[in-house]
């Protein structure tokens, strides 16, 4: 390195790796640690487990100093140049000198430069939490990606939501830095759909015009056959031959769960049929449900609000809209009404749970609570997590829903929920005594229209008008929903 000062310190980088090497060395070739814990294993168990989380602080700190050194790089490079030179000329020369540094190819280079030129010029906050190593180098790739398509004020918007927590509307629940990546991207990608100035309706409309299905070979004899669909499509096709899949399912059935699923997917398009027909009396008929949350005044076309399908995030309200009206089997759809809905507590008058409650559990979590599991499957388990016999009642507060695996892991280790509220799902505490907060819903109150019908007088009651002073009327004063009598002829018309 021609520059002393950077190479010193990296070579006290390399000499601290090395110590951490050596204390894990020293750890595992002892069995025991230099330690406070008067168990040596426990010693050795919170040493590497202190290793892991330091290591994953550094790779996000290391990861922002060749975001700005890749920019500071290219910016010299381009002050320097010849003032004739081409300018795509230009930035492949720099392109090329970042990929030979990092032994890595052009493309990956150059999504580097780009990733790198918007989090040190557009998004301040993810760069300084990259810098802290409070999120990781795959979050604020997300933070890049989801930021890509909105201009100046709404990326700006974006990153204040979740790494700000004095903005005017913060995100709720775990921070992002303490989420998996992966479900970091859909809670950015969830609030890019929700304030993008460009409503979801006409994005929605451009995205259907590129729908398509795309082949590609792979090794050993297989193929990639994907297809781009409208949201509402694709998940009716997932949880259709999730359920045929799983009523397949048996203690004499070999395939596992994803096999049974490229079958069914196979035999559909081939024309094989659903391999559950083949001996009906055996297998009963699936019906997969995805939940459709769905804003009564969006329901109404008062506003333009996107809605929520389980397990994708924003639809368009005209989908929304179509599956309600169209009263698709495959959808639940979801009305909440705050005068009549269902009862969520009831005590230890019962162990088994309601129907209203299962659904209330859905959508409160959304997925399984266990930190990093995105199972949306219907086949997630009520849990108690105070165990009925131990004097715990059958209530949101005191549920959870585990998908099967996480609930195995709860009653055959030492992993324990921790309490859970009506609107936040469980977290956990790991077997070493470490506390781990749950993903949990970022909801944000319904969007009210500007200015409710004039005309509109249903069964005999006046639609309320707005206070003075105020844009809104104030239904819940008065008793009314808006256009409540529509919505019950709009779900209930046989037209």
């Amino acid at each position: 390195m021609g520059n002393a000062a950077v190479a010193k310190a990296y070579a006290d980088i390399i000499a601290a790796i090395a110590v951490l090497n050596s204390v894990l060395n020293g750890a595992v070739g002892s069995g025991s640690v230099v330690s406070s814990e008067a168990d040596p294993l426990r010693g050795l168990e919170d040493t590497c487990l202190d290793i892991l989380s330091g290591a994953a602080g550094v790779e996000a700190r290391m990861a922002a100093l060749k975001a700005r050194a890749a920019v500071e790089y290219a910016d010299t490079a381009q002050a320097i140049a010849s003032p004739g030179a081409p300018v795509q000329a230009q930035e492949m020369a720099v392109t090329a000198e970042v990929a030979c540094a990092l032994t890595i190819g052009e493309r990956a280079a150059g999504a580097l430069l780009n990733q790198s030129q918007m989090l040190t010029t557009a998004l301040p906050l993810t760069l300084s939490a990259l810098q802290a190593g409070t999120i990781s180098w795959q979050h604020a790739r997300a933070m890049v990606d989801e930021a890509a398509t909105l201009d100046p004020a709404g990326a700006a918007a974006l990153e204040a939501h979740f790494l700000d927590p004095e903005a005017p509307n913060p995100a709720r629940g775990c921070p992002a830095g303490e989420m998996p990546a992966s479900r970091f991207r859909h809670q950015a990608r969830t609030w890019r759909e929700r304030h993008h100035t460009e409503s979801i309706e006409k994005r929605h409309a451009k995205g259907v015009l590129d729908r398509r299905v795309e082949y590609a070979p792979d090794q050993d004899g297989m193929a990639w056959l994907s297809a781009y669909l409208p949201a509402d499509q694709a998940a009716a096709i997932w949880n259709r031959t999730t359920a045929i899949a799983r009523g397949l399912q048996g203690p004499d059935e070999p395939l596992t769960l994803t096999q049974l699923r490229a079958d069914i997917f196979a035999a559909a398009l081939l024309g094989g049929g659903n391999p559950a027909e083949h001996d009906p009396g055996q297998v009963p008929p699936p019906r997969a449900l995805v939940m459709v949350t769905v804003p009564v005044f969006s329901l109404l076309g008062a506003t333009e609000e996107p809605a929520m399908l389980d397990g994708y995030g924003p639809i368009p309200a005209s989908m929304a809209r179509d599956l309600v009206a169209n009263g698709a089997d495959s959808f639940y759809r979801v009305l909440v009404d705050p005068r009549d809905g269902a009862p969520l507590e009831i005590g230890r008058a019962n162990y088994r749970l309601t129907t209203a409650m299962r659904n209330w559990l859905r959508l409160r979590d959304g997925q399984c609570p266990f930190p990093g599991c995105s199972n949306h499957s219907l086949d997630n388990e009520a849990d108690h997590i105070l165990a009925w016999d131990k004097g715990g009642t059958t209530g949101v507060s005191n549920l959870g829903q585990p998908c099967p695996k996480h609930h195995r892991l709860r009653h055959t280790s030492a992993w324990q929920p921790t309490p859970a509220t009506k609107n936040e799902p469980p977290g956990w505490i790991s077997p070493t005594g470490r506390h781990y907060k749950s993903e949990h819903q970022d909801w944000e109150p319904p969007h009210w229209p500007k200015e409710p019908k004039s005309e509109a007088r249903r069964n005999g009651h006046w639609l309320p008008t707005p206070r003075e002073g105020c844009g809104d009327p104030d239904f819940v004063h008065i008793g009314l929903s808006l256009g409540e009598n529509g919505v019950e002829r709009f779900l209930h018309s046989t037209a």
